[in-house]
């Protein structure tokens, strides 16, 4: 989970165009949202990181897991005319959950990643 927020946080700040287009529009300003989420990312990769802060990594990643879902949403419907597209942003739906249940298994000190 380090490793994975790390590199997906880096590339918020990279390359924001593709984290942008997923934005949903009722958000606001998806640059901001890109970098918020990107910020957000690398501060639970460092808690997760840190074994002292381990446990607060996994309740924070939990949550973001969670509170990107709607983007995932947004990206479904913003491609569902495009077969090949709606494919991809389908299949994407059901790879959050490995995420939440890795996160929260951590904060609950369930896995051996978590030590």
């Amino acid at each position: 989970m380090t490793g994975l927020l790390g590199a997906a946080g880096i590339a918020h700040f990279l390359r924001p165009e593709p984290f942008d287009s997923i934005v949903p529009p009722r958000l606001g300003d998806p640059r901001f949202l890109t970098y918020a989420s990107g910020a957000v990312e690398l501060g639970c990769a460092t808690l997760l990181a840190l074994p002292p802060t381990r446990r607060l990594g996994g309740f924070a990643a939990t949550a973001l897991m969670v509170a990107v879902y709607p983007a995932n949403i947004c990206t479904v419907q913003k491609h569902w005319h495009r077969p090949r597209a709606r494919a991809i942003a389908l299949a994407r739906l059901p790879l959050q959950v490995p995420l939440v249940w890795m996160s929260w298994s951590v904060a609950n000190d369930r896995s051996e990643a978590s030590r």
